[in-house]
């Protein structure tokens, strides 16, 4: 008590402008060693090397392809702006993107998946095939995608249908192994090979030389989509590949004058189901408990999402050079950050219910993970706000 009062009295006999510069000074020394150890801990992405931005896929003989350059629209973004800049114009609003070759680009992220992604490509490729296949193939030739992986033709009356073209055609599948130490790229080869020379070549297989998170994964196959639209699912195949169409129809819905949309899968609705109640009750809580952690860190149209960790979203192209070049975070609260950089450039998302089950074989830790995830959001928050990331 004496120790403080002797430090009053000291304080009193500092004349008032010197007190407030002392003050100031040290205000002004924490705002800058607090910049300065965010610009530390805030994660930067690494480049892509050249290896990993190409791709193999089947030949129509059978065989595995050379590795072939993946085309990349953010490159020609990135060259396009960069000289526009040169000229002195600094708007990216009238660069635009190049225009999409197929309707329907997937993003399937995988990680050790060897289990897991047949099953989901198995559900995806059905679907692909059957909405936004060229043409839709005939009984007696092909059969289902299903029963071509089960080595059936499928035949029955013997004739050849050819129904007409749909507006809304081609589809591809970027696999992206995120440094996958098991068989994942050999089982995505293989699910390519056993679909015949009709599809086989619509899947592509990257391969990440290092893990660098889902997010990451995910960032990376965006860059290379050729479709009118892309959708990112996981391979668990947890959501309802089927429930593609709602997605469609919300972004169409919803897309601004630019073509700008996204539709988010959504799983707020299922919190009462029995897939929910029947979880542990750390998980809950750690859910509950993540997502008010995430209405106060978060920009109002973002926080006012249910379920922003779907892993089940669609993008109109137009929006994808809104978001995608300035993506930092490469782990699972990616879908944050995504979503924020997508409300501070003004594109519209809806928020759409979806199927979804829960698969065994998840390599989420519920305790850890979660309390990454509150660090990182908070990290994520601090960059953005006080410009350690900025749009340029």
């Amino acid at each position: 008590m004496e120790c403080f009062r002797q430090t009053v009295t000291a304080s009193q006999s500092i004349p008032l402008p010197l007190l407030f510069l002392i003050f100031g000074s040290t205000f002004i020394g924490i705002c800058v060693l607090s910049f300065l150890i965010l610009f530390i801990i805030a994660p930067i992405p690494r480049p892509p090397t050249k290896a990993e931005k190409s791709f193999k896929c089947i030949e129509p003989d059978g065989s595995i392809s050379p590795a072939q350059q993946l085309p990349c629209w953010q490159d020609t973004y990135a060259a396009a702006k960069s000289d526009a800049q040169k000229k002195g114009d600094f708007s990216s609003d009238g660069l635009g993107i190049e225009a999409a070759e197929l309707f329907m680009s997937l993003v399937v992220p995988a990680y050790n998946e060897e289990d897991r992604l047949g099953i989901m490509l198995t559900e995806a490729v059905e679907y692909l095939d059957q909405e936004y296949g060229a043409s839709q193939p005939s009984t007696s030739e092909n059969g289902s995608v299903k029963a071509r992986m089960n080595g059936h033709s499928g035949a029955s009356n013997g004739h050849t249908t050819h129904p007409p073209p749909k507006p809304n055609q081609g589809w591809e599948v970027l696999i992206v192994s995120d440094g996958s130490t098991d068989k994942t790229i050999e089982t995505a080869l293989n699910f390519a090979k056993d679909l015949g020379t009709k599809s086989s070549a619509l899947i592509r297989v990257v391969s990440l030389q290092e893990n660098r998170g889902k997010g990451g994964a995910v960032t990376h196959g965006l860059r290379h989509v050729r479709g009118r639209y892309a959708v990112f699912a996981d391979a668990d195949g947890a959501s309802r590949f089927t429930d593609l169409g709602k997605l469609v129809k919300a972004c169409e819905q919803v897309a601004d004058s630019k073509g700008r949309g996204i539709a988010v899968g959504s799983r707020a609705h299922l919190v009462g189901s029995d897939e929910v109640i029947k979880r542990s009750f750390l998980r809950n809580f750690l859910m509950h408990s993540f997502h008010l952690f995430l209405r106060l860190l978060t920009p109002p149209a973002t926080a006012a999402i249910r379920d922003t960790q779907c892993g089940f979203k669609l993008f109109s192209r137009p929006s994808l050079p809104y978001i995608i070049p300035y993506m930092h975070s490469q782990g699972w609260i990616f879908d944050v950050e995504l979503l924020m950089i997508a409300e501070s450039a003004g594109i519209p998302v809806a928020e759409v219910p979806v199927g979804w089950k829960e698969v065994k074989g998840s390599k989420l830790n519920v305790l850890w993970d979660s309390l990454g995830m509150a660090w990182s959001l908070a990290i994520l928050r601090a960059a953005w706000t006080f410009g350690v990331y900025r749009r340029s």
